[in-house]
């Protein structure tokens, strides 16, 4: 990766990625953006790779962005302001549309961009002392990135809230409006985060996954009717694919469906 801030370690299917900046409490750096996109932007399944995990060295998760970075592009144009945006839109964009599965675990504080990083991932793990803010609002700011895929985890009412009362979420409020998906006791983390992925794994084809999270990001805020065109086209496309192919006969067969996770893996 590009990034000396970014570790990255392949088990088998597993791709382990940490952000390790824990004397700044990992923020956004624009080299460590860059290789968040550029890691999450690559066909990872190609490689072998079903599942990603991103964790956080240190005592938080991720302050957010670089607000020094930030400092330094009051007094420049739009044109570089813009291409600032744009990197965090590509950062955000490449992990949404990253066709393995995704998980984030979250441990301290997952501030405004960091927050953004985290609850871009498939499913967020959180320890029970870990905290959730979007801070924009505090500074000046407008967290208007992340406003365009909160609808896939919160309710209106919740993303309100979260983005115009700039104020901590606590991970068991974090949990029951849907922002995060588990919280595990401390130290259990990296263990439950991958027992979470593994099960999925073993229980769902890795194409299917891949085809389904694409469909999601598709239909979102799409009318009805375009939306029901699009999956039905979705659905018929399934239908050729091997490991639908392949489902279907073992479930005839078995009257089970298959293991899609080899023992080992």
């Amino acid at each position: 990766m590009s990034d000396e801030f970014l570790e990255t370690t392949q088990d088998g299917d597993l791709l382990w990625v940490t952000l390790n900046d824990p004397d700044r409490a990992n923020a956004l750096s624009p080299s460590l953006v860059e290789g968040l996109t550029e890691l999450y932007g690559s066909d990872l399944r190609a490689k072998g790779i079903r599942a990603v995990l991103l964790d956080a060295a240190g005592k938080h998760f991720s302050a957010g962005a670089d607000l020094s970075h930030l400092g330094s592009l009051l007094g420049a144009g739009a044109e570089e302001n813009r291409q600032d945006s744009e990197s965090l839109r590509d950062l955000f964009a490449s992990v949404l549309r990253q066709e393995a599965l995704t998980v984030a675990m979250v441990q301290g504080a997952c501030v405004a961009g960091g927050c953004g990083l985290a609850t871009a991932h498939d499913f967020v793990v959180a320890t029970e002392t870990s905290r959730f803010l979007y801070s924009e609002v505090r500074l000046g700011f407008v967290a208007a990135l992340v406003a365009t895929y909160l609808p896939l985890r919160l309710r209106g009412s919740d993303i309100r809230e979260m983005l115009l009362d700039p104020e901590f979420v606590t991970a068991r409020r974090a949990l029951e409006i849907g922002l995060v998906n588990r919280v595990v006791d401390e130290g259990e983390l990296r263990q439950s985060a991958q027992q979470l992925a593994v099960g999925i794994l073993e229980r769902a084809s890795s194409e299917s996954i891949a085809r389904t999270k694409r469909l999601l990001l598709e239909v979102m805020g799409v009318p009805l009717d375009e939306a029901l065109r699009r999956a039905a086209v979705a659905n018929t496309e399934a239908r050729f694919t091997e490991d639908c192919k392949h489902g279907i006969a073992t479930f005839l067969a078995t009257k089970a469906p298959p293991s899609w996770r080899e023992p080992g893996e």
